[in-house]
């Protein structure tokens, strides 16, 4: 466990004695401290956890790492100049007398990151990075519930993939953890590689490269320098190993840019390993063969969506590399227990509602397009703006019509840049009787309201900040 003693290593390059006091947990949110917790203080968009330090405290959190004054009755030793081991020891000493204190820093997340750096080259372990523009999270969850079969493994916590949360979940790590599986997000140039610099993956996976961040990284072809930085932060061979989907140009290319061994997954033959044969069932899963050397596995599991393929092969690759036995990984492939993205969840009137509100790119909405197509029933989309897209935004939303146009009996469109995912439709022959263009949550809530019926299937879907949630909340049966 974490000890005050490691975090003043890092801090000020000394281990003062006295100074064992275990952390309990590290937390950035007043609200989640626990008894013994470090509290971060952050400051954000919307609020400083400065503001929030007093309130950790009658949580539990028993020190807070701050950058500036903070108006709470609690002892404050300065870190920002040097300190001599002896006064250190004796500052430290007064410290652990009182219910709770502050470090002061330069900045506090600096702070938080080196501590992060520290804790992870403590421990003995194999770290997995994935990353990708779509795919990230499903494949996460996949691969340790797989690598769980046999590993005590940890992964991010929900979206816990950047500069903030990957330090916070590298200091859950403990002595007992065996594998770790991070994702990894990316904004702008040189985050992957820092946050590589953190987390020391031996093992990276590239999902694809899409079109979601284009507006901050530029291109397609930018993204793609971006996530191939985990690539190139592997570790070389036999070591470190790049897994690259065969079936994107953009990753195979990245087999140039790393020392590690490369294993290709995908839908092409040539790839290491390959699969063909892929069946949708609807909610009930997808059904395929797997093929590996002279191998070929009938599987069928859970993960709904023909696209779930790529997230098996994913989680198959790593897993087998990690010497887990065909027998573990189709157990743990088949288990009931992953978590998605995207949810079915009854309507009080009985129409059945696809809930992939958590985000949404052109490359996530055709899937989850594709995924309506499976299914029986009246078919509705409920499409929002699709947002970060840059030069691509255009193209983005036009392709997601033509598409819909193709599988839904109706299309329902919120927003302004949602327009043209309609405008597409209605091109590509959709009747116009068949298409409702809306502004906003609350008028698609009264329009299905009013219409859904009890045989439809309804896909709703767009961007976070869209919150199309609401939506779904409003339809939602509830016991």
């Amino acid at each position: 466990m974490l000890t005050l003693a490691d975090v003043l290593e890092v801090l000020c390059g000394a281990r003062p004695a006295g100074s064992e006091l275990a952390i309990s947990a590290t937390v950035i949110d007043s609200r989640q401290a626990i008894s013994g917790s470090m509290f971060v203080a952050l400051p954000g968009e919307q609020a400083d956890g400065h503001d929030y330090v007093e309130d950790a405290f009658k949580h539990g959190a028993r020190l807070a790492l701050i950058h500036r004054d903070v108006s709470v009755p609690a002892q404050v030793l300065d870190l920002r100049s040097p300190l001599g081991l002896e006064t250190l020891e004796g500052s430290v000493s007064d410290l652990l007398q009182q219910a709770h204190f502050c470090l002061r820093v330069e900045n506090s997340l600096q702070a938080l990151q080196q501590v992060a750096r520290f804790w992870r080259r403590k421990q003995d372990l194999r770290v997995i990075g994935i990353t990708g523009s779509v795919g990230k999270s499903t494949t996460k969850e996949v691969i340790a519930q797989v690598l769980g079969r046999r590993f005590r493994t940890l992964k991010n916590s929900g979206n816990l993939n950047n500069e903030i949360g990957l330090p916070l979940t590298l200091l859950q790590l403990s002595e007992s953890h065996e594998r770790a599986v991070l994702e990894m997000g990316f904004y702008v140039p040189g985050e992957i590689a820092f946050l590589c610099d953190l987390a020391l993956p031996q093992v990276g996976v590239i999902t694809n490269i899409g079109t979601v961040h284009a507006e901050r990284a530029g291109s397609q072809e930018a993204i793609a320098r971006g996530k191939a930085e985990l690539v190139e932060a592997l570790p070389p061979s036999p070591e470190g190993v790049a897994i690259l989907n065969y079936d994107d140009a953009l990753v195979r290319a990245m087999a140039a840019k790393t020392r590690a061994r490369v294993f290709f997954y995908g839908l092409d033959p040539q790839a290491d390993m390959w699969a063909d044969g892929i069946e949708g069932l609807g909610l009930d899963g997808i059904r395929f063969r797997l093929h590996y050397k002279k191998e070929t596995l009938h599987l069928k599991v859970p993960l709904i969506g023909r696209h779930s393929v790529h997230t098996v092969l994913r989680a198959a690759a790593v897993s087998l590399i990690e010497g887990l036995t065909w027998q573990e990984i189709v157990n743990g492939l088949r288990s009931e227990h992953t978590q998605l993205r995207l949810v079915a969840v009854p309507a009080r009137n009985g129409a059945l509602i696809l809930d992939d509100t958590y985000n949404a790119s052109p490359e996530s909405t055709l899937a989850a397009l594709n995924l309506l197509e499976e299914l029986q029933g009246h078919k509705i989309a409920v499409l929002g703006d699709m947002l970060e897209l840059g030069p691509y935004e255009q193209q983005g939303h036009e392709m997601v019509g033509l598409r819909a146009a193709k599988v839904v009996d109706q299309l329902v469109t919120v927003g302004k840049l949602a327009h043209r995912i309609a405008a597409a439709a209605l091109q590509a022959g959709l009747p116009a009787i068949a298409v409702t263009e809306l502004d906003d949550n609350q008028q698609a809530i009264d329009h299905l309201n009013r219409s859904l019926r009890a045989h439809e299937v309804v896909l709703i879907k767009g961007s976070r900040s869209m919150r199309m949630d609401q939506i779904v909340a409003a339809l939602e049966a509830r016991e």
